[in-house]
């Protein structure tokens, strides 16, 4: 009978654990990347499928960034300073680009999502002359963002183009 009693709690415990586990992919319901970098490679592509985001046709630069995203409430925050071209003739400006948004390329490998990535679009906010840009509000996530491990932080132009990306995440 006793044996039979802490079988019973160990199995309802490791249910308990699944679910919880399974809840959220990430500690305390949330990302954090403690820097953001430019793109280096032009046009690499983030995604899968339909999800797939292309980048810039060139290299671009940052001095520092990060960017935040709680599944629990929805908010993302991100602050980029210094984002600017790094080749041709406007090399070390924002060139034309004056507005960017904040992306979240969830399911970067499409396995849960039917072989296609799902973006989140934070709105357009405006990228100063001196590439300094900065977000906080809410969006609505989607479960897959948190309950797959493989989620992107992207900075992308107005038009689609990424620019830029949260690197060490935490």
């Amino acid at each position: 009978m006793q044996a039979s009693r802490g079988k019973s709690l160990i199995l309802s415990f490791l249910v308990a654990a699944a679910a919880v586990g399974s809840a959220s992919a990430y500690a305390d319901d949330k990302l954090q990347w403690r820097t953001v970098i430019g793109i280096v490679q032009a046009n690499n592509t983030v995604g899968s499928g339909a999800g797939t985001v292309t980048g810039a046709p060139g290299p671009w630069s940052t001095l520092d960034g990060h960017a935040d995203v709680s599944f629990e409430t929805g908010r993302v925050h991100f602050d980029v300073r210094g984002l600017v071209l790094a080749n041709g003739n406007a090399i070390g400006t924002p060139g034309t680009v004056a507005q960017v948004k904040g992306t979240l390329v969830c399911d970067t490998d499409g396995n849960a999502s039917g072989g296609n990535s799902v973006i989140v679009d934070t709105p357009t906010v405006e990228l100063d002359d001196e590439g300094n840009a900065r977000f906080d509000g809410r969006v609505s996530l989607p479960v897959v963002c948190a309950s797959e491990p493989d989620v992107a932080f992207l900075i992308r132009t107005a038009s689609g183009r990424w620019i830029a990306n949260g690197s060490v995440l935490h």
